[in-house]
């Protein structure tokens, strides 16, 4: 890193999923979205049309300013919607506060160097198969694809040793015994045994129907029963049982499976935490049985998609316009417009109305929507959940262009680093997450060079970062200091 030929380290707060972040070369306040060259993202992402960035948006709306459908922010999952009702023969435009779409799966380049700016680690992106990928099924929908390289593997380094992670059922047992004992390969087993029979129902039922409300209930039983029901069937009588517990959290299924190994709890913390951004007694069991099949099962596979993830929202925003949608950028709404209990449109800062003849869709957090919407149209229960709703920590990110001359062959694109497993992987700066995209997608930086991202997920105190000024040298030495670890 002595090598490094540029380095921006970043802070930001995030309002949501934590494993979808957004990316700044400078700290975010809490209320603010991103500075110039970010957005504010992750699934469920907050997004960047409900914050303060430092662009000209004050001209007048491009094109017919209305459509059957406004979409605020331009997310994946806004684009996702997006270009599906396009394709579907809705008018749809998309409004971005930013000036490039994607939020927290946007890159951005300096110098020669391409980075990505927040998710970079793809379970498979087939849309058909053993790795159905539902973001390469609205590709496939949209006449799209992304190139990919192929990979199986990431370099772990915990207390107890550093060792290359395999995907697959049998390579894991390897480092467990050599590393964790044979207690611990037999408890995983123990592990793989009781899930993997779950899988099929939890592939059965879409990530986008698994929500934390009854609204699943309808929804699974409305479009998914044929699959459930043959999947129940196909399991019987004791694993359909089992599928019952996949809208609860999967520590109850470790706990009913009284597995002691610390390793293998541990082990099962951090692969919820990088999942979804909490420990296994947060995370839905469903979410991740799904991630184990996509893992610990024979033939799976990882995939990075050629040119960065920038490629896949280039990919979406082609489909969206392919079929007739629209995208406005540096369009930032101010608030949705309601009458008689109907939202109508979209106010932008400009003060540009964007009419909306049958519907709004906030790509935005929970909390940004709120902000849009007029106190006296949100229900009390909704308002509640939102104010009872924790936020979860900041991520500080580090971006590095580097030299690889000398480097090994062998470096790899994704390293784990565990500090002290008794802290948990929750702790502040106790878990690192390293990205080297450039190992599989060269064209990501010049000739010779790297590009690296890392970032702590979701464990950045704000408290630490609140009230300062980011053009205070207090600020840039802070940065500097919490980029270390």
């Amino acid at each position: 890193m002595a090598a490094s030929v540029f380095q921006a380290a970043c802070f930001h707060q995030c309002k949501s999923n934590p494993r979808i972040s957004s990316i700044s070369k400078a700290p975010a306040r809490r209320t603010a979205a991103v500075l110039a060259r970010s957005s504010n993202g992750q699934q469920n992402p907050p997004s960047s049309s409900n914050g303060s960035l430092s662009l000209n948006d004050k001209k007048a709306f491009p094109g017919k300013a209305e459509a059957d459908v406004v979409v605020i922010g331009s997310g994946i999952g806004g684009l996702c919607c997006a270009g599906l009702l396009a394709r579907y023969g809705q008018d749809v435009v998309v409004l971005e506060s930013h000036d490039q779409p994607g939020g927290a799966a946007h890159s951005f380049e300096i110098k020669g160097y391409k980075f990505d700016s927040g998710p970079s680690l793809f379970s498979g992106f087939q849309s058909k198969g053993l790795q159905a990928n539902p973001l390469a099924q609205v590709l496939d929908a949209l006449g799209e694809s992304v190139p990919c390289s192929s990979y199986d593997s990431w370099m772990v380094y915990v207390p107890e040793g550093e060792f290359l992670s395999r995907i697959g059922p049998t390579e894991f047992y390897k480092d467990l015994e050599k590393h964790a004992g044979p207690n611990a390969v037999q408890e995983w087993k123990k592990l793989l045994d009781a899930i993997l029979p779950l899988s099929a129902a939890a592939m059965a039922l879409p990530p986008l129907s698994i929500r934390g409300d009854l609204g699943v209930l309808s929804t699974a039983a409305a479009r998914y029963a044929p699959s459930l029901l043959k999947s129940f069937a196909e399991m019987g009588p004791r694993g359909a049982f089992g599928a019952t517990k996949l809208l609860r959290p999967f520590s109850e299924i470790v706990d009913s499976l009284e597995l002691k190994d610390p390793f293998v709890r541990n082990w099962v913390d951090l692969l919820s935490f990088l999942l979804a951004g909490v420990k296994s007694t947060g995370v839905l069991s469903a979410e991740m049985i799904y991630m184990f099949a996509e893992w610990y099962k024979p033939g799976c596979s990882l995939d990075y998609p050629i040119h960065g993830s920038g490629a896949i929202v280039e990919a979406l925003v082609r489909g969206l316009e392919k079929f007739g949608g629209r995208i406005s950028l540096r369009s930032h709404v101010n608030k949705i417009v309601v009458e008689n209990n109907r939202a109508i449109g979209v106010e932008l800062r400009s003060g540009q109305f964007v009419r909306a003849r049958k519907a709004v869709i906030s790509n935005a957090s929970m909390w940004d929507t709120a902000s849009l919407l007029p106190k006296e149209t949100l229900p009390k229960s909704y308002v509640d959940r939102i104010n009872t709703t924790p936020q979860c920590e900041s991520f500080m990110h580090l971006h590095l262009g580097f030299d690889a001359t000398g480097l090994r062959d062998d470096l790899g694109i994704h390293h784990i680093v565990v500090n002290d497993w008794e802290r948990g992987v929750d702790a502040d700066q106790n878990v690192v997450l390293i990205s080297v995209p450039s190992v599989l997608s060269p064209d990501l930086a010049p000739p010779g060079k790297h590009v690296l991202h890392a970032y702590t997920p979701g464990t950045e105190p704000f408290e630490l970062w609140e009230g300062l000024d980011p053009k205070s040298n207090e600020y840039k030495q802070l940065k500097q200091e919490r980029s270390e670890a």
